[in-house]
C-alpha cells in the first residue's frame, strides 16, 4: 500500500516494487525497490508527466526532500518526480556487510552483486514505469553523475520508455576502460590540488604536518577505522564539488589540540574525517565503483583495481616522497583502493568480495553505440568544464556520438551543479530539449 505524506510545498508518496534480482530470470529471486513520488502540493491532483531521477554513485540512495529543495524547485513546476532508491540502497533491499553475509561466502556475494550495475537499474526503472504509467506511456529521466551513466544505458537498451532525457555531469566515455578513466582523472586531480593550495596557501604546511604525523602514527577514527596517510589523502574527494575546497580547509583548521603529551589530532578533526571517509552509509560505492566501467568489449581483462595500478604512473601522489622533498602533499580524488577494505570497518567483511569483482572479466557491455548513433529521444546534458569526477573530453566525445544530444558546457558550477544551482542547470536543460535555447 502506498503511503502519502506532506512536507512544505510537496506531497510525497511511498512506492515499493517487487522486482527480479536477475532480469534474465524474471520468475526467480525477487528484491524490493523503493521509490518516492514527489509532487507540488498545489498540483497533487493534476495529470502531470513523470520524471524519474537516477542518483549519482554507484550505491547512492536518492535524496530525502524536505520541501521544494534544490533542483526540485524547477522540476515540480512541470513534473511529477519519482526519486528511485536504486537496488541495494536506501529503503530498497539493502546490500551491506550485514545483509550480504546472509548470501554465503565471498563468491556468492560477488555473484549477487553482478546484478547491481546500470543495466539492472535501468531494467528496474522500465518495470516500474509500466506498473505506474502503463505500457504505452513514456516518462522523462534525469541522471546525475553515475545516474547519467545509467541514462546512457537507458538510451541504449530501452529508449522506447523515454520521452526525453537530462544528464548532469554524467556523460561517460562509451569506449573508455577503467585504466583510461583513471589516467585521465589523476591529472585533473593534480589541477584541483593546485587550485586548493592557491586558494588556501596555508594548507600546504597544514597538510604536510598532518601527513608527517600520520606517517609515523596512524590515528584511530571514532568509528573504528584507521586514518593512514593514504586515507588522509583520499579526502581529496571533496575537491570536485563547489564548496568542497572550503570544507576541506575548515576541517584542516581544527586538526590539532594541545594534549597531555603535546600536540595531538583533535577529536573534532577525527570526527570530521570519519564523516567524510566512512562507507557505512553507502558500501556499494566502494564495492562496485570500478565495475561501473567494466565492459568486456572494452576491457576484456577486467578492472583489476585500476585506480591503484594507474596511480603508480603518477609519482606526484607519493606522500612519502613529498614529505622528504618538501613538496606539497597531494590529495587523491574519486578513487577506490584495496587498502580501504582494511581501513574501514564497514568494508572489511567485503574485502574478498571486492577482490573477486575486481578480477571479473565478463562484464556485459553497458552502451550500444549503434543505437545511440540512431537515437530519437531528445537529450540534453550539462558538461562541467573541468569536472574532477568525469572527464570532459570523454563527455564531449560521447555527446557527439549520441544523435541529437545538446550540451550545456559551463564552468559556472562544479560536478554538483544540479544540486547547488537552485534549479538553474535543470531549467537550461529543459529549455535545450524543448528547443527554447
Amino acid at each position: 500500500m502506498s503511503t502519502a505524506s506532506r512536507l512544505p510545498g510537496i506531497v510525497t508518496t511511498d512506492h515499493v516494487f517487487q522486482l527480479p534480482l536477475d532480469h534474465t530470470a524474471p520468475q526467480g529471486e525477487q528484491i524490493e525497490v523503493y521509490a518516492r513520488e514527489v509532487v507540488a502540493a498545489t498540483r497533487a491532483k493534476d495529470d502531470l508527466p513523470w520524471l524519474v531521477f537516477l542518483q549519482g554513485g554507484p550505491g547512492g540512495k536518492a535524496a530525502r526532500p524536505l520541501g521544494r529543495d534544490g533542483w526540485l524547485e524547477r522540476a515540480l513546476d512541470d513534473y511529477r518526480v519519482l526519486l528511485l532508491d536504486q537496488r541495494g540502497t536506501g529503503r530498497s533491499t539493502p546490500a551491506t556487510r550485514q545483509t550480504l553475509a546472509r548470501r554465503g561466502g565471498a563468491a556468492e556475494q560477488a555473484d549477487y552483486l553482478t546484478h547491481f550495475r546500470a543495466d539492472s537499474i535501468v531494467r528496474d526503472a522500465e518495470l516500474i514505469r509500466r506498473r505506474l504509467l502503463g505500457d504505452d506511456q513514456r516518462w522523462s529521466v534525469l541522471g546525475q553523475s553515475f545516474g547519467g551513466f545509467c541514462t546512457l544505458t537507458y538510451l541504449s537498451i530501452a529508449p522506447e520508455g523515454l520521452r526525453e532525457a537530462f544528464i548532469t555531469g554524467g556523460l561517460s566515455g562509451l569506449h573508455s576502460s577503467a585504466d583510461d578513466v583513471y589516467r585521465a582523472a589523476y591529472p585533473r586531480v593534480v589541477r584541483k590540488n593546485a587550485d586548493h593550495y592557491a586558494r588556501f596557501p596555508q594548507d600546504v604546511e597544514a597538510v604536510r604536518r598532518i601527513a608527517g604525523h600520520l606517517a609515523s602514527s596512524p590515528a584511530s577514527l571514532p568509528g573504528g577505522g584507521l586514518l593512514t596517510v593514504q586515507a588522509f589523502q583520499s579526502l581529496g574527494m571533496l575537491l570536485g564539488t563547489g564548496s568542497g575546497s572550503g570544507s576541506l580547509h575548515y576541517l584542516l583548521e581544527e586538526a590539532w589540540v594541545e594534549g597531555v603529551h603535546g600536540p595531538e589530532l583533535s577529536d573534532t578533526f577525527l570526527a570530521g574525517v570519519q564523516a567524510k571517509l566512512s562507507f557505512a552509509e553507502g558500501p556499494l560505492y566502494a564495492v562496485l565503483h570500478e565495475s561501473i566501467y567494466g565492459q568486456r568489449s572494452v576491457d576484456p581483462a577486467g578492472t583489476a583495481w585500476s585506480a591503484e595500478r594507474v596511480r603508480k604512473e603518477f609519482p606526484e601522489f607519493d606522500a612519502e616522497a613529498a614529505l622528504e622533498s618538501g613538496a606539497p602533499v597531494l590529495f587523491t580524488g574519486e578513487m577506490i583502493y584495496p587498502w580501504m577494505f582494511d581501513a574501514d570497518p564497514a568494508l572489511r567483511p567485503l574485502k574478498e568480495t571486492a577482490d573477486l569483482l575486481a578480477a571479473r572479466t565478463d562484464w556485459p557491455d553497458l552502451y550500444d553505440p549503434v543505437r545511440l548513433a540512431a537515437n530519437e529521444v531528445p537529450v540534453a546534458a550539462a558538461v562541467y568544464h573541468d569536472d574532477m569526477y568525469v572527464d570532459t573530453a570523454d563527455s564531449l566525445e560521447t555527446a557527439r556520438a549520441v544523435r541529437g544530444l545538446r550540451t550545456l558546457i559551463t564552468n559556472e558550477w562544479e560536478h554538483d551543479g544540479l544540486r547547488v544551482s537552485g534549479g538553474k542547470v535543470l531549467d537550461r536543460l529543459i529549455a535545450l530539449v524543448r528547443g527554447e535555447a
